[in-house]
């Protein structure tokens, strides 16, 4: 059954998310460290990965004997406790239920600041679980929690092996797969199936780990006992009888006052990113550090990470209602997590940091550099380091002679492995690749870098680089010839005008970093080329009240969100007149869900309508962009991690789900924080 609005509006009052999210983030980290609940409550289904394979967590309730499941659904479960209430914010997810006189809260917890690179990439959620009387009478209650080893495999069936563990008072259960294959796989539909995960239980009263298998939930559910030992074989591998990592929590009487229990769910992927075929570590393994370091660092810490949480959350919901309003900070805050968790921080052979996305239920490839651009809006509001960890190693790559091509790459290949592009023709031929695109994409970044830290020093190295691009767009950046755009799925077109603004503002990049680097003629020269291109393109792209798709095609019309980039890097080469003409046409062009990429389809992209929408020199303006998106959101049938790639008539997804773009979403915020008036 479908809940009703209201249920999501509960804390509208106390200014938190009023979205309905399509997917809630529970342990979310990285591509593959990342668990989800696809549905309204979370008993209604089984967790998943982003990708949809089942990965389970479990928990029962008891209260006073009777026994209730606040997460997971499995065969001849027992009925769930009544969900009363989801809340999302950047850090954490908190599920509320009641039932029987007693109020329970289960948060997951992830401590994902980005200012903090060191905790940004601890692999460890908290699961907290804060229970409380109602009805003014003591109740006697007990918890049980589990996750299952599927957690650790790509496919069902894999062989998995299991520890119990010491670390200092910690008591630690292990699980992984047999095989270990480390970085033995990669593409787009996959699961990790090396490393190990962790459940940690700090010590606490009544708490209990074990390892055994998915009937031990029923035992505790029917009598609130469970075996006296861990499993002494490995289980018969299939999807009723793999391994769960098991904790319990006796908790007595309850009374108003409450208690609380917390556990730690982790995962040590050992090696995380092969690099030019370079196996490299985690950061937060860089030092020497290991899961016993991890884990015991994590729980005596905790205190002060539960407060630090509480108030980035609080702090940052402030910021975004205050850049564009409560429907704006419900998408931002829903985009936070995922974000981040589409990417993996990893440490280089010289202790840089490398930071690098995976293109999800898109190609799978990693380090896209149409996949940073759009979400780069986030890195430079929270942390211009992770955009630099981003940026850096492509220019190391088209630095090297094995890239021939005088535009950008595109990629650094398919997710885990990063050694060379595979998009297209690859590094062989020109097929299929999107020179334009990437070129534009990536001078613009070194501009804004550049704003971030205040100086141009960044693009110094990469000077000769930067430069064959420049030379590049000058060529062909006007009125390109007939390439992929970053919205490849619409196919090639020719004489694209939004792709034209990106080249044009690009080299308006160019010339601003050769000023700051004191190339003065250069400046000069780029400065001017530039004018005169955005000057060209306003008489090129008109078509009465708007203008068109491609320069040549009259009657059309489509999104130019990279006009934004004019306002935000201050080149001011386009006339303001045409983003206020074609804010009042997409004013009168939206559907339902939202304003469609172009006149082609129905179809729009997420990221791409809140760059339009942040061309509105109006609030009123950008807020009616902005609130079909939020309905979306609320009302799509397709349950995924935020999709970025939707029909804008009917709300169903059309492909892409937790991809990083959605953090282009925090362009408004970025405008806000580099032009404050």
């Amino acid at each position: 059954m479908k809940l009703p609005l209201l249920f999501f509006l509960a804390l509208a009052a106390s200014g938190q998310t009023v979205s309905r999210p399509p997917a809630v983030p529970l342990v979310v980290h990285d591509p593959y460290f990342s668990i989800w609940a696809m549905t309204d409550r979370v008993t209604d289904q089984t967790t998943r990965h982003w990708t949809g394979t089942e990965q389970p967590l479990s928990g029962i309730i008891r209260i006073d004997g009777k026994p209730s499941r606040f997460l997971g659904n499995w065969r001849r479960a027992v009925d769930p406790m009544p969900q009363t209430n989801v809340l999302v914010t950047a850090t954490t997810t908190t599920d509320t239920f009641a039932d029987s006189g007693v109020l329970l809260k289960m948060e997951f917890v992830t401590p994902a600041i980005p200012g903090d690179l060191d905790l940004l990439s601890r692999p460890v959620t908290y699961v907290v679980f804060i229970v409380q009387s109602t009805d003014g009478h003591d109740h006697d209650v007990s918890l049980y929690f589990d996750a299952a080893s599927q957690l650790a495999i790509n496919q069902a069936g894999e062989d998995v092996t299991w520890a119990r563990l010491k670390f200092g008072e910690l008591n630690v259960l292990r699980a992984g797969s047999a095989a270990q294959k480390i970085l033995g796989t990669s593409g787009d539909d996959l699961r990790i199936n090396w490393g190990h995960l962790y459940l940690a239980v700090p010590p606490q009263a009544g708490a209990q780990v074990l390892a055994t298998n998915q009937t031990t939930r029923e035992m505790f559910a029917a009598s609130g006992t469970w075996p006296e030992n861990d499993s002494a074989e490995a289980p018969e591998q299939n999807a009723r009888n793999q391994i769960v990592l098991a904790a319990r929590f006796e908790l007595g009487k309850v009374g108003a006052a409450g208690t609380s229990r917390h556990l730690m769910l982790a995962y040590d992927d050992l090696f995380s990113i092969q690099y030019f075929y370079r196996n490299l570590r985690p950061w937060w393994r860089r030092n020497g550090a290991g899961p016993a370091e991890l884990l015991s660092a994590s729980a005596r810490e905790w205190p002060a990470i539960s407060q630090r949480c509480q108030r980035f959350d609080r702090d940052l919901r402030t910021r975004l209602e205050g850049d564009g309003g409560k429907l704006y900070a419900d998408i931002a805050i829903l985009a936070y997590r995922q974000t981040l968790a589409a990417h993996k921080l990893v440490a280089d052979l010289d202790g840089s940091p490398v930071y690098l996305s995976k293109e999800n239920f898109s190609n799978g490839c990693i380090g896209t550099v149409d996949v940073t651009y759009p979400s780069a809006p986030f890195f430079l509001v929270f942390n211009a380091e992770l955009l630099k960890a981003q940026v850096r190693p492509i220019l190391d790559y088209a630095a090297l002679p094995r890239w021939q091509w005088p535009f950008a790459p595109h990629d650094l290949g398919t997710y885990p492995l990063a050694n060379g592009q595979v998009y297209g023709g690859g590094e062989k031929t020109e097929d299929r690749q999107m020179p334009v695109e990437e070129s534009g994409n990536m001078l613009i970044l070194a501009a804004a870098i550049a704003k971030a830290d205040g100086n141009a020093e960044f693009s110094r190295k990469y000077w000769p680089v930067l430069t064959k691009w420049a030379e590049y767009l000058r060529s062909k950046g006007l009125d390109p010839e007939n390439q992929l755009s970053t919205d490849d799925f619409a196919g090639h077109l020719a004489h694209n005008t939004n792709l034209s603004i990106k080249a044009i503002l690009a080299l308006g990049a160019y010339s601003r970093l050769a000023g700051q680097l004191g190339f003065k003629d250069i400046q000069s020269s780029y400065a001017s080329l530039a004018r005169k291109m955005a000057a060209d393109w306003e008489k090129m792209a008109a078509d009465g009240d708007h203008y068109r798709l491609a320069f040549d095609k009259p009657g059309t019309w489509s999104q130019k969100y990279n006009l934004v980039w004019d306002r935000l890097l201050a080149l001011d080469l386009f006339s303001a007149s045409i983003s206020r003409s074609e804010m009042t046409f997409y004013l009168k062009s939206q559907q339902r869900y939202g304003l469609p990429l172009d006149n082609r389809k129905d179809y729009t992209k997420l990221d791409w309508t809140l760059w339009t929408a942040s061309l509105a020199e109006k609030d009123s303006d950008f807020e009616a962009i902005v609130a079909p998106v939020h309905r979306f959101l609320n009302e799509s049938p397709s349950r995924v991690p935020m999709t970025d790639w939707y029909w804008t008539a009917d709300g169903k997804q059309a492909r892409f789900q937790a991809r990083s773009v959605v953090g282009g979403v925090l362009i408004k915020s970025l405008m806000r924080q580099w032009s404050p008036k």
